[in-house]
C-alpha cells in the first residue's frame, strides 16, 4: 500500500493518522478547533512531537472544548505550563486561550467556524495533484489570505504555514500525493 512519503511506515500512530484523518474534510467545529490548536502548538516543531502528545493535550485542554478553554484563567495557564505531557510554551498556551475566544467570536458572526473557514474554498476541497512531496508547498497565497484574516480576528500563532497545515489536516486541500491510496479516496 503506497502512502504519502512523509509517513514512516513503521509508526502505527502516524500511519493511522495519515490513513484515517489527515486530509479528510472536517466540518465539525470541535474537531476544527482541535486541529487549529494542535497546529499552533506545532509551530517550529515536528508534527510527530504534537501527534505523540495529542492525548495529553486533550486532557489538559478540556477535551478541546473551546467553550471551556475560552474560560481558562491565569491559574489554568500556569497549570498547563507545569504539565510535562504537553508542549510548555507560555505564548502558545496563552494563544490557545485567546484563540478559543476568537473562535467563539467567529461562530457568533458566521453561525459556525466551519462556515467561516470553508468559505475560503467555497465549501469544497481544493484538489491538488502532487507527484512528490517536494512539490507540496508550505504555504500558498490562499493560506496567506486566511492567515491575515484570522490575525485580524484576534487569532495568534496562525502564520501562513500553520494555516496551510491546518488546511491540509482538515481536508480543505487534498495534498495526498497522486500515488498515495488516500488521494482518490479523499478526492471522491
Amino acid at each position: 500500500m503506497i502512502r504519502c512519503a512523509w509517513v514512516p511506515g513503521n509508526d502505527d500512530l502516524y500511519v493511522a493518522y495519515h490513513d484515517k484523518e489527515w486530509g479528510r474534510p472536517v466540518h465539525d467545529d470541535k474537531l476544527l478547533f482541535e486541529f487549529l490548536i494542535l497546529e499552533t502548538f506545532q509551530a517550529g516543531l515536528s508534527w510527530r512531537t504534537v501527534l505523540y502528545k495529542r492525548e495529553n493535550f486533550r486532557k489538559a485542554l478540556a477535551g478541546f472544548d473551546y467553550r471551556k478553554v475560552a474560560l481558562f484563567t491565569e491559574k489554568d495557564e500556569q497549570r498547563l505550563l507545569n504539565d510535562a505531557g504537553i508542549i510548555r510554551n507560555r505564548l502558545k498556551i496563552k494563544a490557545a486561550v485567546s484563540n478559543a475566544r476568537a473562535f467563539i467570536a467567529v461562530q457568533k458572526e458566521w453561525g459556525s467556524f466551519d462556515a467561516y473557514i470553508w468559505s475560503f474554498v467555497d465549501g469544497k476541497p481544493l484538489q491538488n495533484r502532487w507527484k512528490s512531496l517536494k512539490e507540496v508547498p508550505a504555504s500558498t497565497p490562499l493560506s496567506d489570505k486566511i492567515s491575515k484574516d484570522l490575525k485580524k480576528r484576534g487569532f495568534k500563532f496562525v502564520g501562513s504555514t500553520v494555516v496551510y497545515a491546518h488546511m491540509q489536516a482538515t481536508g480543505m486541500v487534498n495534498d495526498h500525493t497522486v500515488d498515495c491510496f488516500c488521494h482518490e479516496e479523499v478526492k471522491g
